[in-house]
């Protein structure tokens, strides 16, 4: 049996994440380190090992399909960094999980835990919502929560097929394929000026300017995917909530 404390803690950290877990046991041995476990809750190392492998395939599978003009050294670059100890403990933090991390006293403050720790609990997570929820649950938790990660990768990168990934987002997530809209042009021929919006439905999610039509689109379609991003997630923490944000039209 758990106690009522161990049950407050799984049942506030399921509202972070934004999954609500059928076997609760899951989540709390994913939020066990190794100096607390006790003889009736084990630690997440195995859940560790399991989530590394899920992680690693679900963001080879997302890269792939989404960066469809990339090379296999690319892919692998992108990867490394998306799924590194730096960006797992960011979002290990972003999610507040280091307040429901249980460790040893001597492990020191939650506040202060090492990013090697912060890292395994996320992917500790990741292999508790597997087990509980199956790969498309997983998949679901890690995109919204790494996809971000992908975006600022692939900008370092000046990759700049964001037309290319906004549709595939919009696609995925609402079953829409975007479109783009006029909504100013100025300047004599040789030096004209676009200013275009970014549609998805009949909504607007961003909106960029360029020398001619094609770079103001890809300008729109990456204010529009970062929106677009952040409307998923948002849905993603409201049962039943659809992703919404842009401007109506």
């Amino acid at each position: 049996m758990h106690s009522n404390q161990d049950l407050q803690r799984v049942k506030s950290c399921e509202k972070r994440i934004a999954f609500h877990f059928s076997d609760p046991s899951l989540l709390l041995q994913a939020l066990t380190h190794s100096s607390s476990k006790t003889d009736a809750l084990h630690s997440n190392e195995r859940l560790e090992f399991l989530g590394d492998s899920v992680l690693g395939l679900v963001v080879s599978e997302f890269l792939y399909n989404f960066l469809d003009s990339g090379n296999e050294g690319e892919l692998t670059q992108i990867k490394s960094v998306v799924v590194s100890t730096a960006a797992l403990s960011a979002e290990s933090v972003r999610l507040g999980l280091e307040r429901y991390y249980r460790v040893g006293k001597g492990m020191g403050r939650r506040n202060e835990l090492p990013a090697s720790l912060l890292a395994n609990v996320f992917e500790a997570v990741v292999a508790a919502i597997y087990l509980d929820g199956g790969m498309e649950a997983a998949r679901r938790f890690i995109v919204r929560n790494l996809f971000h990660q992908i975006l600022a990768v692939c900008d370092d990168r000046h990759t700049k097929n964001y037309k290319s990934l906004l549709q595939q987002l919009a696609q995925k997530e609402l079953g829409i394929t975007p479109s783009y809209k006029v909504l100013h042009q100025s300047g004599p021929d040789h030096r004209k000026s676009f200013k275009v919006a970014a549609m998805v439905g009949a909504k607007r999610y961003g909106s960029g300017a360029g020398a001619n039509k094609k770079e103001a689109e890809q300008s729109a379609a990456r204010e529009a995917l970062q929106a677009l991003q952040r409307a998923v997630c948002a849905s993603g923490r409201r049962e039943g909530g659809h992703a919404g944000g842009g401007e109506e039209q």
